[in-house]
């Protein structure tokens, strides 16, 4: 599921980055790689606040859809 459609509080596991390989170069660069755990700390429009090894990064909608993730276990 895109990043963009999971509601505020949830936490979940990256699996695939999708785009180019400059995008997927940026969000390696915030530490938004596949495998790492990130909470959602609030979505509004397909915008969202997550945190992410204890950093706060805010995404567009359209970078969020980039990023598919899976209910952590």
């Amino acid at each position: 599921m895109p990043l963009s459609m999971v509601k505020s509080g949830a936490t979940q596991t990256v699996q695939k980055i999708n785009g180019k390989d400059d995008t997927k170069k940026f969000l390696e660069t915030l530490g938004i790689i596949k495998g790492e755990n990130l909470t959602i700390l609030s979505e509004t429009g397909g915008n969202v606040i997550i945190n992410i090894k204890n950093s706060r990064i805010a995404l567009s909608k359209s970078m969020a859809t980039r990023i598919i993730v899976q209910e952590a276990i």
